[in-house]
């Protein structure tokens, strides 16, 4: 049986693989940009049209970005019997939305998703572990 544990967040993926008493550990960056607003500009103060603009151009990119960001995840924990998603905020929900509407089969193998806080690489790994056992 391939048990597969996802931790995400906007920055990087971290895919654990638990098969055969082998352990194989996954790490996929994502090409999602922070965005910082720069201020004012245009008619000097914020909430200009052309603040508005920039930051509807920025929300649509960003969704390009996330979409793209979880077809490549994706495309590595589709193979798997059983998946758990963890991450912080709201990320990991996003990701079984996204299953839930266009991926029904892969869906069908998420097993939970949790919210935890940023862990280093041994803590997934045990995070993981502790969820299939």
């Amino acid at each position: 049986m391939k048990n597969l544990g996802v931790w995400l967040d906007k920055e990087k993926a971290h895919i654990v693989t638990l098969e055969n008493e082998k352990e194989l550990f996954t790490t996929i960056k994502s090409e999602v940009e922070n965005f910082h607003p720069s201020g004012g500009f245009g008619l000097g103060y914020r909430g200009s049209p052309q603040d508005v603009l920039s930051e509807n151009k920025y929300m649509e990119r960003e969704k390009n970005q996330v979409k793209s960001y979880f077809n490549e995840i994706i495309s590595k924990i589709k193979d798997a019997d059983a998946i758990a998603i963890f991450g912080p905020s709201e990320i990991p929900e996003k990701l079984k939305k996204e299953l839930q509407a266009n991926f029904k089969d892969v869906s069908a193998k998420v097993k939970g998703v949790q919210k935890v806080d940023s862990m280093t690489d041994n803590q997934i790994k045990s995070l993981v572990r502790d969820f299939f056992n």
